[in-house]
């Protein structure tokens, strides 16, 4: 997902992250190709080792950082999304590519609750979603559970300004009956989740308000 929210619900997801949306963020990536704080996650990625490696990817939205893996050497991707209205995008840029054969995308599959659903991978990413959703600690402790060799993550930068702004944001999505949530968690206490689960940060990056933290199975 390309922002930092949470509707409760994955019809909320549809309706923040819908089709518009979507198409937005897929022609940006055809003319720029990633983000700065994604080309982040897949250089974490990319430094442990992508030949052959599988990826899977939490809220991967139109799978811009996937297929820059599998370019890479990436043997196999798996996206998992809440939101439907990313995959007709996400489609086209695989067909372009080539790569469609390549990619697992399951979509309706709240890992947190059910991280049985979806197979291990070597390498586990969640950028920008740990914000938008409301128990970190189950989401992260999933992705752990996943990821046989590094989990790596992005989140916003934890500010008292960027913790009202998301206070501000959930007051006036109450008001007009939006499901969307931000979520401003703390950084250390997200790391603490994966420590406890076995890995170490052995990466910090940043890039604007995102930062992004890459750990590895110890």
């Amino acid at each position: 997902m390309d922002e930092c929210c949470a509707p409760h619900a994955p019809d909320g997801f549809d309706r923040e992250f819908n089709a518009r949306f979507a198409r937005r963020l897929a022609q940006r990536y055809r003319r720029e190709g990633l983000t700065p704080s994604a080309r982040l996650v897949l250089e974490f990625a990319d430094s442990l080792g992508l030949d052959g490696a599988s990826l899977l990817e939490i809220g991967g939205g139109i799978g811009d950082i996937q297929l820059e893996a599998l370019k890479r050497g990436a043997s196999h991707t798996t996206n998992v999304e809440l939101s439907s209205a990313y995959e007709p995008e996400a489609a086209r840029l695989l067909d372009e590519a080539g790569l469609r054969a390549r990619v697992t995308r399951t979509l309706g599959v709240d890992l947190a609750g059910a991280p049985e659903a979806v197979e291990p991978a070597d390498i586990v990413v969640l950028h920008r979603v740990v914000c938008c959703y409301p128990d970190y600690e189950r989401l992260l402790g999933a992705a752990a559970g996943r990821g046989r060799r590094a989990v790596v993550f992005s989140h916003p930068t934890h500010s008292l300004f960027a913790r009202l702004a998301a206070r501000t944001i959930n007051a006036v999505y109450a008001l007009t009956g939006n499901p969307y949530r931000a979520f401003a968690h703390a950084p250390d206490a997200m790391v603490d989740v994966l420590r406890r689960r076995g890995f170490e940060p052995r990466y910090r990056g940043r890039s604007g308000p995102w930062h992004v933290v890459g750990a590895v199975r110890t």
